[in-house]
């Protein structure tokens, strides 16, 4: 599996993220021709060389043509953002980021001043700069074929900061909304350290935030911010494949509770969850408010695949929210098997521990087609092919 980290000791913008992704090897020219996908004009993506103390790093610059600046900076509200995302050509999955990513901004935005989200005009956060550069972040982890986002604690930082709405402190409030449930951390510097569009990316993308995964390091890239610290203002991103102890992943807890839906609608929802990449999904009954039963629905899915799990439960369920949880997990190296027994070839999912197999289990679709065929009752096959499979798999 894929991974990325992103380090953040300075803080967190979307040009530094996008920045680091293309000093880690993220191809300029594959992004731009990506980004053309977009129906947005009036802009030039630049890449130049900095230093940051005695780092060299990588700036992303989004440069506006003056003619368009007043125009594309202006009225861009969440339907208008989704609509130019949904109408591209980019990959669905770089589209179920990016949607979400702006989703969640105005979200927060909306918390903030009071209104609902499709009512937010993005102002800073709407701007050409920032779409290509939240787009831009989730088409470079699709090129660089990233399965899993990981990151640091997110340095708070202090002071007060200019903006549309006059001065706010910092964290502006809506990075703050966003930030809610991360893990902080308060380096004393007061200035702005994230912005709402990193702390957008990182918190929506991440699927744990802290130490570093273990990983067998491939690249490292420095993405440079616009301000000089007294410390480098960098964002470093490492890449590389998850490592651990043998069996050891990254696997995503997509839950969400619901009290008010036909149970017939369980089974659907449960097929469509598998459909769409769960490893496991189960349904646990649950007394809510109001003493209102309920059920509790949670699936199990690699990183990659908790967009299509969560639009399911959207669209499959009367849910209005899916939350996920990042957890580790072991399992054994396993395999599925075909095996000439008496009763005729049955296929087994075998599992090893260093090799030594320790389950031999025949798949229960068969068992019951043998025992229909046979007109024997499925607990004397499923005992049969068991001690059968056992005795082939230890001669």
């Amino acid at each position: 599996m894929k991974l990325a980290y992103f380090d953040c000791p300075s803080g967190a913008a979307g040009d530094m993220i996008l920045g680091a992704l293309v000093d880690a090897g993220l191809d300029l020219d594959a992004l731009r021709g990506e980004l053309g996908r977009l129906s947005l004009s009036g802009y030039a993506l630049e890449r130049r060389e900095v230093m940051k103390g005695p780092f060299r790093a990588t700036k992303m610059e989004v440069v506006i043509a003056p003619r368009d600046a007043s125009s594309e900076h202006a009225h861009r509200d969440l339907p208008a953002i989704l609509d130019l995302i949904g109408a591209s050509e980019l990959p669905e999955p770089v589209k179920d980021r990016a949607a979400r990513i702006f989703t969640r901004l105005a979200e927060a935005e909306g918390h903030v001043h009071g209104m609902p989200p499709e009512r937010v005009h993005f102002h800073e956060v709407g701007a050409v700069d920032a779409i290509v550069d939240i787009t831009g972040a989730c088409i470079g982890l699709h090129l660089l074929g990233v399965d899993a986002v990981h990151c640091s604690a997110l340095p708070i930082g202090g002071g007060m900061v200019r903006s549309s709405h006059g001065p706010i402190p910092v964290p502006a409030p809506g990075t703050a909304e966003l930030l809610k449930g991360f893990p902080l951390v308060d380096t004393g510097v007061k200035r702005e350290l994230v912005t709402p569009t990193g702390a957008a990316i990182l918190t929506t993308l991440a699927a744990s935030a802290g130490v570093m995964p273990a990983m067998t390091l491939q690249a490292v890239g420095y993405g440079a911010g616009t301000i000089d610290l007294e410390t480098p203002n960098v964002v470093r991103v490492f890449l590389g494949e998850g490592r651990g102890p043998a069996g050891v992943e990254t696997v995503l807890q997509v839950e969400t509770t619901i009290d008010d839906m036909s149970p017939q609608l369980c089974e659907p929802l449960m097929e469509r969850l598998f459909e769409a990449g769960a490893l496991d999904v189960y349904f646990t009954p649950v007394t809510m408010k109001k003493s209102r039963p309920g059920v509790v629905v949670t699936a199990l899915c690699r990183p990659d695949a908790v967009d299509a799990l969560t639009r399911v439960c959207f669209a499959e369920s009367t849910t209005i929210g899916v939350r996920w949880t990042a957890y580790q997990r072991r399992k054994l190296a396993r395999e599925i098997v075909t095996l000439d027994t008496s009763l005729g070839p049955v296929p087994y999912k075998i599992s090893r521990l260093e090799g030594r197999v320790v389950t031999v289990t025949p798949e229960f679709e068969d068992v019951r087609r043998l025992a229909r065929e046979k007109r024997w009752p499925v607990r004397r096959v499923l005992d049969e092919a068991r001690a059968e499979g056992r005795r082939l798999l230890d001669s």
